[in-house]
């Protein structure tokens, strides 16, 4: 039977390449990616994976963490990660080991016969030293069990090496940040990728100010994957009757937006029909009136710099 290896598949370039280098080994390949609340990497198109993966001819699997029960899990390690954080919210650490031990799993299901990532040794400070790999995989109960083909060369022999399962000679010594030698060849493969942008939203420090602003406020009761897509949404305020949210969009896609989410999340809504204002969604009918004045100051037809517009920017989060 032909070697199974199973790829964990943020789409970007060098799990691109990953694929490559194990078909070029004759290694039956096939992928996982997981989708995450604040991003899953390089490339956050699905539609572009699930494109990329078609192409190679490789099978790829969905684990959905934007949806309960993974979500409520994820959450937990985003409020309380074991091995901290980095220069913002972001527990690079959890959050790796969550994914490892996701798709070990999904690869135990499979029979895959080793797991492999897109990872470059030094490339990212919070997971991709040496130390931090090692650690990482042996807490998710996978020591010397994950094959980092673009920087195999650089760390210890994995079992699948050992056991001549991939060659080894043919694997890469690839270290840092710089990205030459991948560019080299996705030109060698004729791999077309997308640019390393957007990424994960935890590394961002405008927006981890309102998600710590929301997980303080929101520390013990149940928190919605919708809730967390409105943080990149428009314009937010904290009410001083009800302490609860009201959001406005900044422009017609994020009034759009804002409706759609609210389909489901089921707030009081107010869309503007006299004059050419934001939508508002707000959690409690209370805050009705706030919503409306909100509205007003901020429609476009609006040019008050009195002090009220003041006032109610000392809402604003």
């Amino acid at each position: 039977m032909k070697t199974k290896a199973l790829v964990l598949f943020s789409g970007g370039l060098d799990s691109r390449l990953v694929i490559k280098l194990l078909q070029e080994q004759s290694i039956d390949v096939e992928a996982v990616y997981i989708k995450l609340p604040f991003g899953s990497g390089c490339c956050n198109d699905f539609q572009c994976v699930f494109n990329y993966s078609q192409i190679q001819g490789v099978k790829l699997h969905v684990i959905d963490c934007t949806k309960p029960p993974l979500f409520n899990e994820y959450m937990e390690i985003i409020k309380n990660p074991k091995y901290g954080r980095g220069v913002s919210l972001n527990p690079c650490k959890d959050c790796k080991l969550f994914l490892l031990k996701k798709a070990k799993e999904l690869g135990e299901n499979i029979k895959a016969d080793f797991l492999a990532t897109g990872e470059v040794l030094g490339q990212r400070p919070n997971s991709q030293y040496k130390s931090h790999m090692i650690l990482i995989e042996k807490q998710a109960g996978l020591d010397g069990k994950v094959l980092r083909p673009l920087s195999a060369k650089l760390l210890p022999e994995t079992e699948a090496e050992k056991k001549g399962l991939v060659d080894r000679n043919k694997l890469l010594a690839i270290e840092g940040r710089q990205r030459k030698k991948q560019i080299e060849l996705a030109k060698k493969y004729n791999i077309k990728y997308p640019a390393p942008a957007g990424g994960c939203l935890l590394c961002e420090k405008d927006y981890c100010k309102k998600l710590k602003e929301f997980l303080n406020f929101k520390e013990k009761l149940n928190i919605k994957n919708e809730e967390i897509q409105l943080l990149s949404l428009g314009k937010h305020f904290r009410s001083p009757l009800t302490k609860n949210k009201i959001i406005l969009g900044r422009n017609e896609e994020q009034n759009q937006q804002l409706e759609q989410i609210n389909q489901t999340l089921k707030y009081n809504i107010i869309i503007p029909k006299t004059i050419p204002g934001p939508t508002a969604i707000f959690e409690n009918i209370q805050d009705k009136e706030l919503a409306e004045q909100l509205i007003k100051i901020h429609s476009s037809k609006n040019n008050s710099k009195d002090k009220s517009k003041k006032q109610f920017e000392k809402l604003r989060i």
